[in-house]
């Protein structure tokens, strides 16, 4: 007879991706990178449990919005004062910070609790070619462009 396998912290392997986001369209880049955090592309899928991997985004500040998004997609922040809501446009954002784009839209499609807080810290995002995690010598994951 056969079981359901349910993982608990001490069983869990991890491994380490990095994915060059340059010419990537954001939303689907973020989906997928979210799938790997969460762990659901592992047969093993668990879904109280961080089974999930580390994911590294090089040349994030490269990445493709399609449509109208860079003029007409909006982020917002606001310092809970009155008339404290700052407005930014994609495309200022691009500049300004060039990995929140990346981060916010990875961050929106993980769960909204403790778990998505700690699956959120397996995530590391560079604007440039470069990043310091060679030592956990990681696997080159090719995403399709469409």
């Amino acid at each position: 007879m056969r079981q359901t396998t349910i993982l608990n912290s001490a069983k869990v392997e991890k491994k380490w991706y990095v994915i060059d986001a340059q010419g990537l369209v954001l939303g689907r880049l973020a989906s997928k990178v979210a799938m790997i955090l969460k762990g659901k592309n592992k047969p093993a899928y668990t879904p109280h449990v961080d089974c999930g991997d580390n994911v590294i985004i090089i040349n994030a500040d490269k990445i493709v919005l399609t449509g109208n998004k860079l003029k007409g997609k909006i982020y917002y922040h606001h310092s809970q004062h009155p008339g404290g809501l700052k407005k930014t446009a994609a495309k200022d954002m691009l500049v300004k910070k060039p990995i929140y784009p990346v981060e916010h839209a990875i961050k929106g499609m993980l769960p909204k609790n403790k778990l998505g807080a700690q699956l959120f810290r397996n995530l590391f995002v560079y604007a440039g070619n470069d990043h310091p995690h060679q030592a956990q010598q990681p696997i080159k994951l090719e995403l399709t462009t469409k």
